[in-house]
């Protein structure tokens, strides 16, 4: 975090400081950072009391004094001895002091560049990517997993300080306008639009929204900024009409006949999933990369982050080795470890962090390409949970997973439901409906299915199927109420 004293911060965010008896700190104390996690806190810091659906922040400024907090924001006073500036809206008040941090970065002089990066999928994912790229180069700050909101993007920007050289800034959304307030608290120097799909449908009603909340990290470059748009997306491709300065294009096919491109050609995996493809750079350099984490859809994302890096002046060749000793992203996304448990082993590839159509697809992509060329075929488990936010089409389309899941050649499929959430054990009978249809349509009478009610059901299935096939590959896929997640740390424990 850049300097600033608490009578600094009272000022950014539009506060009353009030330093009752006993306080620590005083105006003229400087903070040193900011944290929403009272856990988290250490002498110095700002401490920004959330009321959430389940926990109020506010119960946790008298403990977050004890642990040191320089100041906690808040929107009413509480009985602490530690000192406090009275907002209308903490969230607000965050947004705003993470927007004064920017400007002190700004300010300073040094060279400092944001990335922002949004779409419907692969946004953590390229965030990762880009993270490890521009460490290579400078001191790089980039969110934890999936921090991506009001709350999330200001913390993370809260981190930068006066050495750091890059802010990655990953920018998602709900609604309309979301993403335009993310980009008034860190305006983009070079903005990323990965790919408009149907995430949040429901939530958004229309493709056309989507396209709408997503172009506005474009219009909220800074002036001039530079914008990086994927040339293979049809809804991406109209973004470049309202950039405000100069458009780069990544693709597969169309970004290589597109002045300033970076492509992929000769995209091929291994056994075992791990993308291999040669990298086109504008000046004609044509680098081998193998990345070193699996799915053949992240060719895509590591071309959304070359393309910044070459931007800013990393050499390919030292792009391909970066991105091949990337092996862990964060959790949940393609993370592919042993199991043993009940007198089973399985091979897991959880990728079970959220889900739409389209990351499914692409999980279970990766779950087909799992053991080509080896010897002996694996036994291949779909578990796949439900996904939210589809809008009305949304039976139609987990009935389009469940066919897609069987027309992939997969050996079982687990649809994993929740029995005191009859939506989402909807949802997940659905998955099991496409692909019953799937598989008698086709003539697979021996593919193995099961609707399940919860974790510890699938838990059980894939135990007994993993039991009595000695080459047993394993996906999790599903969004977050799924419980998909919890069940992956069950196993990896």
């Amino acid at each position: 975090m850049m300097p600033m004293t608490v009578q600094e911060v009272a000022d950014a965010v539009g506060g009353r400081l009030t330093v009752s008896a006993g306080a620590a700190a005083d105006a003229d104390t400087v903070v040193t950072c900011a944290v929403s996690d009272s856990r988290q806190v250490r002498p110095g810091a700002v401490f920004v009391a959330i009321a959430g659906e389940r926990v109020d922040g506010h119960d946790f400024v008298g403990t977050a004094g004890e642990a040191g907090a320089a100041v906690a924001l808040v929107n009413h006073e509480v009985d602490a001895p530690t000192a406090q500036i009275v907002v209308d809206d903490t969230v607000a008040a965050l947004g705003a002091l993470a927007r004064r941090n920017i400007e002190l970065r700004r300010a300073a002089g040094d060279p400092f560049t944001i990335v922002g990066i949004t779409g419907s999928v692969g946004k953590t994912t390229t965030k990762d990517m880009l993270s490890a790229l521009l460490g290579d180069m400078g001191q790089t700050v980039a969110p934890v997993g999936s921090f991506n909101n009001e709350i999330g993007l200001p913390l993370t920007a809260l981190k930068v300080g006066e050495r750091t050289r890059f802010l990655v800034a990953e920018m998602g959304a709900n609604h309309v306008g979301e993403i335009a307030r993310l980009t008034t608290v860190a305006p983009p120097d070079i903005a990323v639009v990965l790919k408009v799909g149907v995430a949040h449908l429901g939530e958004f009603g229309s493709v056309e929204r989507i396209l709408e909340a997503k172009s506005e990290i474009v219009r909220g470059l800074v002036p001039g900024g530079l914008t990086i748009l994927n040339a293979d997306d049809e809804h991406v491709v109209t973004m470049g009409a309202i950039a405000p300065g100069e458009v780069l294009w990544f693709g597969v096919d169309a970004a290589a006949a597109r002045d300033g491109g970076c492509s992929a050609q000769n995209i091929d995996v291994d056994g075992f999933d791990r993308p291999r493809f040669t990298l086109v750079t504008p000046d004609g350099a044509r680098t081998p990369v193998r990345l070193g984490i699996c799915g053949r859809h992240n060719v895509m994302n590591a071309l959304a982050a070359a393309s910044v890096a070459y931007r800013l002046g990393m050499a390919p060749e030292r792009i391909g080795t970066v991105l091949g000793g990337l092996t862990r992203i964060s959790p949940h996304r393609m993370a592919v470890s042993t199991v043993e448990r009940g007198g089973a082993a399985f091979t897991l590839i959880d990728d079970s962090f959220n889900a739409n159509p389209d990351s499914m697809r692409a999980g279970l992509d990766g779950l087909r390409s799992w053991g080509d060329g080896e010897h002996t075929r694996p036994f291949r488990i779909a578990v796949l949970g439900a996904m939210l936010e589809l809008g009305e089409n949304e039976t139609e389309l987990h009935r389009g997973v469940g066919e897609y899941a069987v027309g992939s050649g997969v050996d079982a499929v687990v649809a994993v439901g929740r029995a005191q959430d009859p939506h989402v054990d909807a949802l997940a009978e659905a998955v099991a409906d496409g692909a019953k249809r799937a598989a008698a349509e086709s003539g697979q009478d021996g593919v193995s299915i099961d609707w399940v009610h919860d974790t510890d059901q699938a838990d059980a299935v894939v135990t007994r199927l993993a039991r009595d096939h000695a080459d047993t590959v394993v996906l999790l896929k599903g969004s977050h109420v799924s419980g998909l997640s919890a069940l992956a740390e069950r196993w990896t424990v």
